[in-house]
C-alpha cells in the first residue's frame, strides 16, 4: 500500500491517496492526519485495463503511471520515487494479467533485466552527452517529411553509449537510453518514437533505430530566475536523495495538518516538502539537518504544540534555530524508518 497523487476527475488536481491492490481491482483511499479514510474514495476495475509506464504526459512529471480501463476513463497515479513507480507497475500490470501465465513470466524476466550499476551517474552520462567536444550534437532531422530541430536518432544515441563505456551490449545501452528517457533527461520526438511511449507495456519503449528521433528534454536545464535563487538555493536541492515518502506535517500558522511529499538528501543534509497538488516540482519548505534533533512523541496525549487531527505516530524535528517541525507517519515503523534517517545526517 502506497500514498502517491491520483489526478481528479472532475477538478483536474493531484491528491494524495492510499492505494492498496487486490486481485483484479486497485482500491483508493482518502488519506488524512497519517491515515486513510474509510470507506473506498473509488476503485479501478483492472479487467482490459491497459498500463503506460512511465507515462510522460507531462513533461515535469517523470514518476506517472496511466491506467486507461475498458470504458476509456484514465487514471494517472504518481509514485515518489523510481523504484516505487515501477514495483507498483509491475504488481499491477501481473495483476492485469493474471490470467495469462505467459505474459507473467515475461515481466519478471524483464523486472530482472539490466540494472544500472550503483557508480554510474545519470547527471554525469547527461552532461558528457551535451558536451560540445565529445556529446552528441543534435541537428535538424526529418521524419515523414516533417523537419525537427536539435535532435539525434536513437541508434547515434545507442553507438554513443557503446563507444563511451557506458553499456557492454545494445540491449544494455537500449535499455539506458530507456532509463534516460524515463528520468526525464530525454524525450521522444516525431511519430516513430512517440509511437512506441503509447505502447502500454512494460517492454522497452526506446527504439534502437535510424528513424526514431529524440532531443535533451528541456527540464534536464536549470533554469532558475534571480527571485528564486533568494528564495531556494539551488545547493539544498544538489544532495543524494536518501529517503522520500508522504507524510503529515503541521503548519506552523493555522496549526493544520496537510500531507506533503518530504524529501530527504544528503551532503549537504536537508529535509524538503513539497505539496502533492502543485504542478511544479520546487519544494514548499525545507530546512538544514545540521546541528537538528529528532525524537518520536508518544502517543498518550497531545504534546503541547500540537492541534487539530492528531492520529499518534508522531515525531519532532527542533532545527539548531529552535524551529519546531511536527510530523506524523503512517505507523510506527514508518516513524522509525524516517527517525532514524534523519539521525544519520544531524
Amino acid at each position: 500500500m502506497i500514498f502517491p497523487q491520483e489526478k481528479g476527475h472532475i477538478v483536474h488536481n493531484w491528491k494524495a491517496r492510499w492505494f492498496i491492490l487486490r486481485q483484479n481491482t486497485l482500491l483508493y483511499y482518502k488519506f488524512e492526519g497519517g491515515r486513510k479514510v474509510t470507506p473506498p474514495k473509488g476503485r479501478i476495475l483492472l479487467d482490459g485495463c491497459t498500463i503506460t509506464c512511465p507515462c510522460l504526459e507531462y513533461e515535469n512529471r517523470p514518476l506517472l503511471i496511466k491506467l486507461k480501463t475498458q470504458t476509456s476513463t484514465e487514471y494517472f497515479l504518481e509514485a515518489c520515487s523510481r523504484e516505487e513507480r515501477d514495483a507498483w507497475a509491475f504488481e499491477i500490470t501481473g495483476a492485469i494479467h493474471a490470467g495469462q501465465p505467459g505474459k507473467v513470466q515475461q515481466l519478471h524476466l524483464l523486472k530482472n533485466s539490466f540494472k544500472l550499476p550503483p557508480h554510474i551517474s545519470l547527471h554525469r552520462i547527461v552532461d558528457k552527452m551535451r558536451d560540445s567536444s565529445c556529446g552528441i550534437r543534435p541537428s535538424p532531422n526529418m521524419e515523414q517529411g516533417s523537419t525537427y530541430k536539435k535532435t539525434f536518432i536513437g541508434s547515434s544515441l545507442v553507438d554513443w553509449l557503446l563507444s563511451n563505456g557506458f553499456a557492454a551490449s545494445r540491449l544494455e545501452a537500449v535499455t539506458l537510453a530507456s532509463v534516460l528517457m524515463e528520468e526525464n533527461f530525454l524525450r521522444p520526438v516525431g511519430t516513430r518514437s512517440m509511437g512506441a511511449i503509447r505502447s502500454g507495456d512494460l517492454s522497452e519503449q526506446f527504439l534502437d533505430d535510424s528513424t526514431a528521433l529524440y532531443t535533451f528534454a528541456e527540464s534536464c536545464k536549470k533554469k532558475i530566475s534571480p527571485k528564486e535563487e533568494i528564495s531556494l538555493s539551488t545547493m539544498e536541492l544538489s544532495g543524494t536523495v536518501v529517503k522520500q515518502g508522504y507524510l503529515a506535517k503541521q503548519g506552523h500558522k493555522r496549526k493544520n495538518w496537510k500531507v506533503r511529499r518530504f524529501v530527504l538528501r544528503k551532503d549537504p543534509a536537508f529535509l524538503h516538502y513539497y505539496d502533492p497538488s502543485k504542478e511544479e516540482n520546487r519544494p514548499v519548505g525545507g530546512f538544514s539537518l545540521r546541528g537538528s534533533l529528532v525524537s518520536a512523541l508518544e502517543d498518550n496525549g497531545v504534546p503541547t504544540g500540537v492541534k487539530g487531527n492528531v492520529q499518534g505516530n508522531l515525531f519532532k524535528v527542533i532545527t539548531k534555530d529552535d524551529i519546531h517541525y511536527y510530523i506524523q507517519a503512517s505507523s510506527k515503523a514508518e516513524r522509525s524508518e524516517w527517525i532514524e534517517a534523519i539521525k544519520k545526517l544531524t
